[in-house]
C-alpha cells in the first residue's frame, strides 16, 4: 500500500513537472519577443555597436529593470526611452531585463549576406 502511494505521487510530480514546461518555455518566448524591440536601438541581443546606445547584454537584471522603471516614472532623463518603458507594464519589464541578464555579452556579429 506504502508503495502504491509513492508511485502515486511520483507520477503527479512528474505530470506537474511536464504541465509546467511549456509555461517556462513560452516565457522565454515571451521575453524574447518584448526584448526585440529594443534590439532596433542596443543592437542584435542586446550587443550595441560601439557601446551607444549602452549594451544590455549581461547587464544586471536588478540594475536593468530599476532603469527601466526610472525611464517609466520620468525620473531618468531620456529622449526616446522614457515613452518605451511607458509601453510596459511592471512585468513585462522585469521579463525584458531577465531576457538580457541572461544573454551572453560578447561582439555584435554581423547579419549573414545571402547570395541573391
Amino acid at each position: 500500500m506504502k508503495s502504491n502511494v509513492i508511485r502515486a505521487g511520483c507520477a503527479a510530480a512528474l505530470l506537474a513537472a511536464g504541465a509546467a514546461a511549456p509555461a517556462w518555455a513560452q516565457d522565454a518566448n515571451q521575453a524574447r519577443s518584448l526584448a526585440a524591440t529594443c534590439f532596433t536601438c542596443h543592437g542584435n541581443e542586446g550587443r550595441s555597436v560601439g557601446g551607444v546606445p549602452p549594451s544590455l547584454a549581461g547587464r544586471d537584471k536588478a540594475e536593468l529593470l530599476q532603469t527601466m522603471k526610472d525611464f517609466k516614472a520620468g525620473k531618468r532623463p531620456a529622449t526616446i526611452m522614457h515613452q518605451h518603458a511607458r509601453g510596459y507594464t511592471d512585468e513585462q519589464l522585469e521579463l525584458i531585463a531577465g531576457y538580457f541578464a541572461g544573454v551572453k555579452p560578447g561582439p555584435v556579429v554581423p547579419a549573414a549576406r545571402g547570395g541573391y
